[in-house]
């Protein structure tokens, strides 16, 4: 195999009819069919029919005049293992997770093998396709909810969007945060993130004097990103390990942690409550 950049795209048109994906792939790249099959697993390899563009991970996919592949190589992604996360509920037309700092919570073009979504893909049984409902930053950690519908998508979507659903995290801050600012009365934010509204408020639960940082609960109106990251570091108190938005030199993983959940199930309309922090 010819030497390869460690990141590159091409886009093939489909001049005849019958071809096989993965002879055509390898016979346009130079890549072994073996390591083709391998990158169309990981979400890397994508079919244009029409106006419509999706995932092509089928090998010996039958592919027709007209049509183009696409193929994202980009060796740093490709050569990443996803952490795993952890079940915590399978609703069946959805499910609640534990996800892992460094786990993703969508794909790119350049792959999809790293998250949440697809791990829930591979996993679950009985095997389903996974929609992204909400977001959790790849560098924090906690509980996402993932549909296996697109009505249930859809229905749980809504729920985010009218803010019938309550949220709540755990932070740990440099410094020493105002012991003043409790859970009847935190601290708001209200800061434009991307010229978008932007609302958090913080809450002192502790204080570390030996490492000189602070516990803090936060809770969000809105749902940015890196929003509470932005808005931690706006007033002062960067979180741990949020090497970003706050101290580079911060060796930790980011401490930030989405630790509670609640709403109402659109399907059983009971109230679902997940809390990591829960004693048995």
């Amino acid at each position: 195999m010819p030497d390869m950049p460690p990141r590159f795209e091409k886009h093939i048109e489909v001049t005849s009819n019958e071809l096989i994906a993965v002879d055509l792939l390898a016979q346009e790249t130079g890549i072994s069919k073996q390591k083709i099959k391998l990158i169309m697993q990981k979400g890397a390899v994508w079919v244009t029919k029409g106006k419509k563009t999706q995932r092509l991970r089928r090998a010996k996919k039958t592919l027709q005049q007209g049509e183009t592949v696409h193929i994202y190589y980009d060796e740093s992604v490709l050569n990443m293992e996803p952490a795993e996360p952890i079940l915590l509920a399978d609703e069946g037309r959805y499910s609640v997770w534990n996800k892992p700092y460094g786990l993703l919570s969508q794909g790119s073009k350049w792959g999809d093998h790293c998250t949440v979504t697809r791990w829930a893909e591979q996993h679950l049984k009985p095997q389903r396709v996974s929609f992204i409902v909400h977001r959790l930053d790849r560098a924090a950690n906690g509980l996402i909810i993932i549909a296996h519908e697109k009505n249930a998508a859809a229905a749980l979507s809504k729920l985010f969007q009218e803010r019938q659903v309550e949220k709540h995290y755990q932070i740990w801050v440099h410094g020493k945060f105002d012991s003043q600012a409790s859970i009847d009365n935190p601290i708001k934010v209200d800061s434009n993130i991307d010229e978008r509204t932007a609302v958090s408020y913080f809450s002192w639960i502790k204080y570390d004097a030996v490492q000189n940082r602070s516990l803090l609960e936060v809770t969000i109106d809105t749902g940015r990103k890196h929003q509470i990251r932005r808005h931690s570091a706006e007033l002062g108190f960067p979180v741990v390990g949020d090497r970003l938005h706050g101290n580079n030199n911060d060796k930790e993983d980011l401490q930030l942690q989405a630790y509670y959940i609640s709403f109402k199930c659109p399907y059983s309309h009971k109230k679902k409550v997940f809390n990591l922090l829960a004693t048995e």
